[in-house]
């Protein structure tokens, strides 16, 4: 493998793995480097990696950020998406409280768990293409649960609770923003 095709490599594993852009750019400048300096040496880039490119780019993910890590990490984005989904409607809805019914919370716990299981199978696709996935499974479900719970409220969610379950995720949002800034510049 050339030394393109193992950055390639080690970028794909790591993105599947859902280590963030900033880290994933510093890890293939770091292994960039090493894969430079063996070449130098007159070493191959099968010297640097061993002899498979996934299980040495999922043992340094694992070392770079453990799993209790990006569990939080995932935890957290998602309360943080789940505060602008309720900032939004309560925007759009000119109103200080929304009532939540069990076909939605059935709809976005369902839309939820299916991108982030189709996210962690297949890697980064692309959030459109998760998100259709998720909404052919979670359109039905919300349907279905709606007929047989009803339409009566679990429970109202105030205007109030938007920043607070907006806030966890907040310093990751920034964080992902910057990388995505300096990658881009």
């Amino acid at each position: 493998m050339t030394n393109a095709q193992i950055l390639a490599a080690c970028r794909s594993n790591w993105e599947y793995r859902g280590i963030d852009d900033a880290s994933m750019r510093e890890m293939l400048d770091e292994l960039s480097a090493h894969l430079e300096d063996a070449e130098a040496a007159g070493r191959t880039a099968q010297d640097v990696v061993g002899g498979d490119v996934r299980t040495f780019a999922a043992a340094w993910a694992r070392a770079r950020a453990p799993f209790p890590r990006r569990l939080l990490r995932m935890t957290c984005q998602g309360a943080f998406v789940l505060g602008c989904l309720l900032l939004l409607t309560c925007l759009t809805r000119w109103t200080t409280a929304v009532a939540v019914t069990p076909g939605q919370i059935a709809f976005w716990a369902v839309l939820g768990a299916v991108t982030v299981a189709w996210e962690l199978r297949r890697g980064s696709l692309g959030i459109l293409r998760n998100w259709a996935i998720g909404l052919c499974v979670a359109l039905p479900v919300a349907v279905l649960t709606g007929r047989l719970a009803g339409d009566a409220p679990v429970f109202t969610a105030p205007l109030w609770a938007a920043p607070l379950v907006l806030l966890p995720g907040l310093p990751y949002a920034v964080a992902d923003l910057r990388a995505r800034r300096r990658s881009a510049a």
